[in-house]
């Protein structure tokens, strides 16, 4: 198949950059599964914008800027804050509705923020957006939607030879080849120029609010082309997921997420016995940006050797928490909980990727022809730690500049695509003991857990080195040597996901926003920089 454009991932950044990209190209999407599921879909909180007259760009861009503990790139902040009013129109022009009371936006205030400034659509957010999406790409005959397939690497001179049978080294990129999931074959599709939009990588840890197929394929196959990723060691944990929610059939092993806007609402995070905790670790309490409360649960749960603590909001009265929280007080209350009466358990989970492929302000990679936006990429915007209902805001500002980049590459192409060759796996076997790969993405989970969380250390580091190692070179044996299918794909790709994060984390030796080291508790200047990769060996 032949395009313009080839766009992997279906969430917010892939779905807003088609609907753009369409207005002078034709457009593929491929996604894993169904068109709706992606982390935005699970996106409750909302997306933050200056919209407030009493609120100011410069407030917006401040708070961003502390949250992000030094590293934020503040001409990235910049964009994305004062461009984003003109996205949020966008998403209001095709469809989207957000909550209102008043007539006036019902504007939400979160951690890290000195303003009510989330827009929001109850406690759903991301799920009336992608609707929208969904519905206004539907129109657009110049889209084409793929889904059920998974990406399985990028088509770069790494696929060519010259004359004499050397591999190029990579400097393009010209589309993918991609598995179909139902059927089990691969297909390739070139295109001029090929966007990630592929999301996150929470799978790679054994708790996370992150959907099943966020399993870090963007990451990992930019990574294996060469291309650069900066920053992997800022895993944002969510400081409260719902404590047992994996549990239920409809999450299938994701965590239920219990909004920040709780926390903003008014809910106060307590200990088993019923204790506040939260005025002992920072002045701003349950307000203070995610690292700091998601440690101080940590650090009360090491002290107490309790699973979870809670969060309350029993003082508030019945009604405004039906008409805020509806997903949530339904969701909690399949697992028994009213909570309008009782305190929700929460956990800790792994969340979001600060960190990711590097990019310019135009989401373009240091790869020809290839770009990436949303959660996979690094804009520069979250630094060492993303503020609340920024990543939505991210995604629609940095697609809108991919777009109109895009528009201009296209407008200037002028060489051939190579001819690729079509997928070959003669000579493999069918494999039939999918248990061992079962096993490898249960072992990289809990290696991850429990060596790479919330708080880290050098010995455990370098443990969590010495595992993955092994397991890469088992799966690669398994991958090199038989018929690829979806697991081995998203196995070797949780590897590559673990393994950069590991080599980001033990590079930065200090403590700063999301990487917490008891070995290096404090912030080092020498260090105020980004950790940037590319391609080392395991």
């Amino acid at each position: 198949m032949k395009t313009d454009v080839l766009i992997i991932g279906s969430g917010i950044a892939g779905l807003f950059s088609a609907l753009k990209i369409s207005e002078f190209a034709d457009v593929i999407i491929v996604t894993k599964k169904e068109k709706a599921e992606s982390n935005t879909n699970y996106a409750q909180g909302g997306i933050a914008s200056v919209i407030s007259q009493h609120d100011s760009f410069e407030k917006h861009i401040e708070d961003t800027l502390i949250a992000g503990a030094g590293l934020c790139r503040r001409e990235s902040v910049e964009i994305m804050v004062k461009e984003g009013p003109d996205r949020i129109k966008d998403l209001i022009a095709i469809g989207t509705e957000f909550t209102k009371r008043d007539g006036d936006f019902d504007l939400a205030r979160e951690g890290g923020h000195s303003m009510p400034r989330i827009l929001h659509s109850k406690d759903f957010t991301g799920k009336e957006i992608e609707r929208a999406l969904i519905e206004a790409v539907a129109q657009r005959k110049n889209i084409l939607v793929l889904e059920n397939y998974v990406a399985i690497d990028l088509l770069t001179e790494h696929n060519l030879t010259n004359k004499n049978g050397i591999k190029l080294e990579n400097q393009n990129c010209w589309g993918a080849y991609l598995l179909n999931s139902l059927d089990n074959q691969v297909i390739k599709i070139t295109a001029k120029a090929t966007l990630l939009a592929t999301g996150g990588l929470g799978q790679v840890y054994l708790h996370t609010t992150n959907p099943k197929i966020a399993t870090g394929d963007g990451f990992a196959m930019a990574y294996r082309a060469g291309v650069k990723l900066g920053n992997m060691e800022f895993i944002q944990f969510h400081p409260t997921a719902l404590y047992g929610s994996s549990n239920l059939a409809e999450f299938d092993s994701r965590s239920f997420l219990i909004s920040e806007a709780v926390r903003g609402f008014g809910g106060i995070l307590r200990t088993k016995d019923g204790e506040e905790f939260m005025h002992k670790y920072d002045n701003r309490r349950e307000l203070a940006p995610r690292d700091i409360v998601a440690r101080a649960i940590d650090t009360e749960l090491k002290k107490s050797g309790d699973e979870f603590v809670y969060l309350d909001i029993t003082h508030k009265s019945p009604e405004e928490i039906f008409d805020h929280f509806p997903n949530i007080y339904q969701t909690c209350l399949r697992l028994g909980i009213d909570i309008t009466k009782s305190m929700i358990p929460v956990v800790p989970a792994a969340h979001y990727t600060c960190g990711g492929i590097v990019v310019d302000s135009d989401a373009k990679t240091s790869l020809n022809g290839l770009y990436a936006c949303g959660e996979v990429s690094m804009t520069g915007v979250h630094g060492a730690n993303r503020l609340a209902s920024n990543s939505l805001l991210e995604a629609v500002v940095f697609a809108h500049r991919a777009s109109k980049n895009i528009k201009e590459f296209l407008l200037q192409y002028n060489t051939s695509i190579p001819d690729f060759p079509e997928w070959d796996d003669s000579g493999t076997l069918t494999y039939d003991e999918k248990v061992l790969i079962t096993h490898t993405i249960k072992e990289v989970k809990h290696t991850m857990w429990d060596y790479v969380g919330i708080v880290r250390s050098n010995e455990r580091l370098y443990r969590a080195q010495r595992r993955i190692s092994m397991l890469f070179e088992e799966n690669e044996k398994l991958y090199k040597k038989t018929k690829i299918f979806q697991s081995i794909l998203e196995g070797r790709n949780l590897i590559a996901c673990a393994h950069v994060i590991i080599k980001s984390a033990r590079l930065r030796k200090e403590s700063r926003g999301l990487h917490f080291n008891i070995d290096y508790p404090e912030p080092d200047a020498e260090y105020l920089k980004d950790c940037i990769i590319k391609n080392l060996n395991f």
